[in-house]
């Protein structure tokens, strides 16, 4: 049985050496593809591998086409958007993500880009501070669990909306529950998105929701770019020159946000998971549920059908 981890932004060392340890305790091969600068490079290192462990590197219909072998894909992390689900079952390979691996690290990433934007991105100016504010989390998963938490010792008010968690499961965690996607952006003076990238949430942070935020709001995207609209928020912020909206996902039109000097920030390269902690779970969470799936049939994480 060979495993391939195949990473183009690579995992720490010492996660490499994690996932190898368990791998090889099981009695299976593992095969490294790091750094790879083509997509060739790819088709040909997966042509014999029975599992792959990925972090963000797309898996494609051609993938699948290319790994006859292949019987799981592991993605180091929470979000799947990047592999091909539907291929993926037509090829009969089961797709598993790692949730919750990183939450801790994305929830700490959101109150250093918050931080650093009520503080004016450190301009030398007077800012504002985060306690007594009120945080909307959009999505109650296991990064918006921690996100709560955290705010609540910088002395925040927490709300959250979540279409898929029931009001009471949010109350009993200490956190307001709000009625409605547009109760949440109309009541908070901060809103972090934790959506997954779907049909259904693609583009859908428009120009009415964050339109009808309080004076001097703050939009936080540790998600996905894809569920910003980008036009509309580029139009909205050319009207309310009170709005901020920081990121660790560039966004498409990056060079027109730049143009809100104090109002936007991005960082070069997503870094919700780049901490040391985060890139060690997630990997040998992976490499476990490898092993999992081919001594026991697990499928707990699985995320295509």
């Amino acid at each position: 049985m060979k495993v391939l981890i195949a990473t183009e932004k690579p995992f720490a060392p010492v996660a490499v050496e994690g996932i190898k340890k368990e791998v090889e305790a099981a009695g299976y091969e593992l095969a490294l593809l790091e750094k790879y600068t083509d997509k060739a490079q790819l088709l040909e290192a997966v042509a014999d591998a029975d599992a792959i462990i990925i972090r963000s590197d797309k898996i494609t219909a051609e993938v699948f086409d290319a790994a006859k072998q292949l019987k799981i894909v592991v993605r180091a992390g929470a979000g799947y958007d990047n592999v091909d689900l539907e291929a993926a079952t037509q090829h009969g390979v089961v797709v598993m993500n790692t949730p919750g691996q990183n939450a801790n690290a994305v929830a700490e990433l959101v109150f250093g880009l918050l931080v650093f934007a009520v503080r004016k991105f450190y301009n030398g100016t007077a800012g504002t501070e985060l306690m007594g504010k009120r945080l909307g989390i959009l999505a109650f998963g296991n990064v918006g669990r921690n996100v709560a938490r955290i705010a609540k010792g910088f002395g925040m008010e927490v709300w959250a909306y979540d279409a898929y968690c029931p009001a009471d499961v949010i109350e009993a965690a200490g956190v307001k529950a709000a009625k409605s996607q547009n109760e949440l952006f109309e009541q908070c003076d901060i809103v972090s998105l934790h959506i997954p990238a779907t049909a259904e949430t693609k583009q859908s942070i428009n120009r009415q929701l964050v339109g009808s935020m309080k004076k001097g709001a703050i939009v936080v995207n540790t998600a996905r770019k894809e569920v910003i609209n980008e036009e509309e928020l580029i139009e909205l912020f050319n009207e309310r020159t009170d709005l901020k909206y920081i990121t660790d996902i560039m966004p498409d039109a990056d060079t027109k946000f730049k143009e809100f000097e104090g109002r936007y920030f991005s960082t070069p390269k997503k870094m919700g998971a780049q901490t040391a902690e985060a890139n060690i779970n997630a990997g040998i969470a992976a490499a476990k549920q490898i092993v999992g799936f081919f001594k026991d049939g697990c499928t707990k994480f699985q995320v295509n059908k």
